[in-house]
């Protein structure tokens, strides 16, 4: 059954606009380009089955048809994602050449630099999925035609070298531009699995290197404490955002060693609870966590109330500390976080955490949280 993109809402049943992948839009265009080269003959759409059962039919643009080569172009869709690739404009060229397929990639396609990544060192950052796409692409046109030579698709993107530079490409090793990939060919908006399967990458990343100590952070609240605090291992960090329980299990399959998280006190707090998605979508009990710890340190019922009644965990904190109790209501909340992470590890690993707020600075750390700190300056400092 064939659907057009713009329909995508109604095929998921979905509120938000599906939009489709840079593999997808890479994909389309080789095969239009590869048609367009064996017929010699203009195209103006051209479509494909996604890796998730999906028929995609997308506008062919900016054709140039010579003897030796076909190039064309189709403008990205993201739907209700906030990529930062939508609306830009993905070539492929494609050219005649002996025998096999081969894949590569031109001006604006990022190339890969660092180990752990989907593709080698040195290669350009076109991930495995859609090259199996593209690759069953131009077998489907070349039986088509009964054309047995080979096939030289390059993809390539002008806007991606600008456009790479405000993505995670740089940090994660892949420089030059940006990636072609998707493993279904759709995106999902706001996609929560796409986050987690960025955060298990760069955690590859550095375990390809040789790091066994990982250090987690949550958020630019985070990076900004650690550019203060710890500044010679600030930009050694992996940002989970909400994800904290994920990560925690990706550092686990990867076999890292020690994993310390730095957060702000309030996400954080909900650890807690052992909520491990510190998303308010998800949980809250800020509040709820923070009058049970005043409750194991005997804070006096009326200042609890008050906590009850706060909005913020720094206002609930300017509670405690107005009655000389802001470190003992920490220290509780401390050993209920390292409880409930270790539960997390089955005490497989080393984990902890360090808390700050930014009235307050530093509020917390669980007992083991220095020694963490130490191993992580100790793995950079020794390269």
């Amino acid at each position: 059954m064939r659907y057009c993109i713009s329909s995508m809402t109604e095929i998921m049943n979905k509120p938000l606009r599906y939009g489709y992948t840079t593999g997808t839009c890479a994909t389309v265009c080789a095969k239009a380009s590869c048609e367009m080269l064996l017929t010699g003959e203009n195209i103006t759409k051209a479509e494909i089955m996604t890796p998730k059962g999906i028929v995609v039919e997308l506008d062919i643009l900016q054709t140039e048809i010579t003897e030796n080569h076909v190039s064309c172009a189709v403008k990205k869709f993201s739907g209700d994602d906030p990529d930062i690739t939508d609306g830009m404009f993905i070539f492929t060229r494609c050219e005649k050449i002996p025998f096999g397929f081969v894949i590569t990639g031109g001006i604006g396609i990022g190339t890969v630099t660092k180990a752990g990544l989907n593709q080698p060192v040195g290669e350009k950052a076109i991930n495995s999925v859609p090259r199996q796409m593209i690759l069953h692409a131009l077998t489907e046109i070349c039986e088509k035609y009964d054309y047995t030579g080979g096939i030289k698709i390059t993809v390539y993107a002008p806007q991606g070298v600008e456009l790479a530079k405000k993505t995670l490409n740089p940090r994660l090793g892949i420089v030059g531009g940006i990636s072609i990939i998707g493993t279904t060919g759709i995106i999902e908006p706001m996609s929560h699995r796409a986050l987690i399967e960025t955060v298990r990458l760069e955690e590859n990343v550095l375990r390809q290197q040789g790091k066994k100590h990982l250090l987690l952070t949550i958020g630019n609240y985070s990076r900004n404490f650690l550019a203060e605090t710890f500044p010679d291992i600030m930009d050694k960090s992996v940002m989970c955002s909400n994800f904290i329980g994920e990560a925690i299990d990706c550092a686990l399959s990867l076999a890292f060693e020690s994993i310390l998280i730095v957060g702000h006190i309030g996400k954080l707090v909900k650890l807690g609870a052992g909520i491990m998605n510190t998303h308010s979508s998800m949980a809250d009990g800020r509040m709820e966590v923070l009058i049970t710890c005043g409750v194991l340190c005997d804070v006096p019922l009326p200042v609890l109330k008050k906590v009850a009644e706060c909005v913020t965990v720094d206002s609930a904190l300017s509670e405690f500390d107005k009655i000389g109790r802001l470190s003992d209501v920490c220290d509780v909340l401390m050993q209920r976080i390292q409880h409930y992470l270790t539960v997390r590890v089955r005490e497989s690993v080393r984990i902890g955490a360090v808390l700050f707020s930014e009235k307050f600075g530093i509020v917390g750390k669980t007992q083991n949280a220095d020694s963490l700190i130490h191993a992580v300056k100790g793995e950079y400092q020794n390269g």
